[in-house]
């Protein structure tokens, strides 16, 4: 079963904004106000790097590159996580992934491994 299921890719122009959505279900869902959840990116012959984190008080936490453009947010009544994406560069596109931590991990962590349950991304394309 497919936890997370990304959303809201595409093609934009440089400087343009793209609003991302991550909508959990099962086990997810269920325990959506009490997990850490982030946005991670991967471009071509590149590692996977997390660019936003938010923790189970909304807490929030930035790689340099995503700091002062892009926003993570997360709706716990609709059970969905965003990630706002403003001033884009086409250094910015990538394949885009939500993920969770465990219930009992309650840190930020920017590391891949640290996160349990992944969704199949969405594609964000920037054009020069």
């Amino acid at each position: 079963q497919v936890e997370l299921v990304e959303s809201g890719g595409g093609s934009v122009q440089a400087g343009g904004s793209l609003r991302l959505s991550c909508a959990p279900s099962g086990a997810t869902a269920y325990m959506f106000t009490s997990i850490v959840m982030a946005w991670f990116r991967q471009s071509p012959g590149k590692e996977r790097e997390a660019v936003a984190i938010i923790d189970r008080g909304g807490a929030t936490t930035y790689s340099n590159s995503a700091q002062g453009r892009f926003t993570i947010s997360k709706d716990n009544a609709k059970k969905t996580l965003y990630l706002q994406m403003n001033a884009v560069t086409p250094e910015d596109t990538a394949m885009y992934y939500c993920a969770r931590r465990g219930r009992n991990y309650p840190g930020s962590s920017f590391a891949e491994k640290d996160y349990v349950v992944w969704g199949q991304g969405t594609q964000v394309t920037v054009s020069s």
